[in-house]
């Protein structure tokens, strides 16, 4: 069997809550809220945060009409809390 047969064989097509959950942790990563999985440090970078929000933004403008109610919910969810998240380590929100 060649090498390129293996690979579709073994392929598992990645979900629309995958890749949601992939850029979120990405933006985790960016917050310095989990750890680089190459370094294992925390460091954070609010550019390549925002950069990612505003993908998930673009992703949710573009989907808009084609998701399932879950998947819907979930990405609210999710941009609301990596928002908060923002707001709050560039100093732009502070809890009452």
């Amino acid at each position: 069997m060649s090498q390129n047969q293996d690979l579709n064989e073994t392929h598992i097509p990645v979900s629309f809550t995958q890749f949601v959950v992939s850029l979120v942790q990405s933006t985790m990563v960016h917050l310095g809220e989990a750890p680089n999985p190459d370094t294992g440090s925390k460091n954070l970078n609010l550019n390549l945060a925002r950069d990612t929000i505003d993908v998930l933004t673009m992703l949710k403008q573009k989907t808009e009409g084609n998701r399932t109610e879950d998947e819907t919910r979930m990405l609210n969810t999710l941009l609301h809390e990596i928002r908060t998240k923002i707001l709050t380590a560039s100093g732009s929100y502070q809890r009452r």
